[in-house]
């Protein structure tokens, strides 16, 4: 009997005390901008060419204390996209890494086609005629 008084006296006084949760947040503005610069590019030879495959170059790629390498890859194509590699951009405080992404490929008939309206004479005004009104 003497125990239980005693375990439900501490219980209760344990109780008694608010109880405190430490939280700590760390929120790291602009963490992913490197102070120092990235090495030079390495030269890769890149592999023989896949079907329906593009080459993604190598990269540096900064692991929180260095850079490390990391070796170049192909990537399943996408139809009507072009790759455009990543790279390492220079900002105001360091460098930050811009992935590598996929772009809409402008195709060739339409790119024709915009070259040719562009220059058509139906739509060209000569010389001195548009200040007249003429165009």
């Amino acid at each position: 009997m003497k125990s239980s008084t005693l375990l439900l006296a501490a219980v209760l006084a344990a109780a008694a005390f608010p109880a405190t949760a430490q939280v700590s947040v760390n929120i790291n503005v602009g963490g992913d901008v490197v102070r120092r610069a990235p090495p030079p590019p390495r030269h890769e030879r890149m592999p023989g060419l896949r079907a329906g495959h593009v080459w993604v170059p190598g990269h540096w790629q900064w692991n929180g204390r260095d850079y490390l390498w990391m070796r170049g890859h192909y990537q399943a194509a996408r139809p009507d996209y072009a790759y455009a590699p990543g790279a390492w951009v220079r900002v105001d405080d360091g460098w930050r890494w811009r992935e590598g992404d996929w772009r809409r490929a402008e195709r060739r008939a339409e790119r024709r086609h915009d070259r040719h309206d562009r220059h058509d004479d139906r739509h060209h005004c000569p010389p001195g005629q548009a200040k007249k009104g003429n165009c």
